[in-house]
């Protein structure tokens, strides 16, 4: 089962030095225990743009969906076998980004 992981932030590109050393070799500990699918950090929120098209035409607006102190910074998507693994994965990922994250499975 494929699991996401959300990095939750409240700064813009504010991994430090050794928060990406670490993050590099988590990944490279997923990638040799087959639980690597993806992963990817994301551009400050301000840079978002936002689609409607459930009426008559699109709306498109600048910026985030929503305005929050905290938001979605960047993500892992994961093989695992159950949510306990999901989770104890997700625990190495937040120690590694020194964030918290939030886990969701794939529907």
């Amino acid at each position: 089962m494929q699991y996401l992981v959300s990095v939750i932030d409240d700064r813009t590109a504010s991994a430090t030095e050794a928060e990406m050393t670490a993050i590099d070799a988590f990944n490279d500990r997923l990638r040799a225990a087959g639980n690597w699918v993806f992963a990817g950090g994301l551009a400050a929120p301000d840079t978002a743009t936002v689609i409607d098209n459930r009426g008559e035409r699109p709306l498109v607006t600048d910026g985030p969906f929503l305005e929050s102190k905290e938001f979605l910074a960047g993500f892992w998507v994961m093989e695992a076998p159950d949510l306990d693994v999901a989770l104890a994965l997700a625990a190495e990922g937040s120690r590694a980004c020194n964030r918290r994250v939030e886990v969701r499975p794939f529907l």
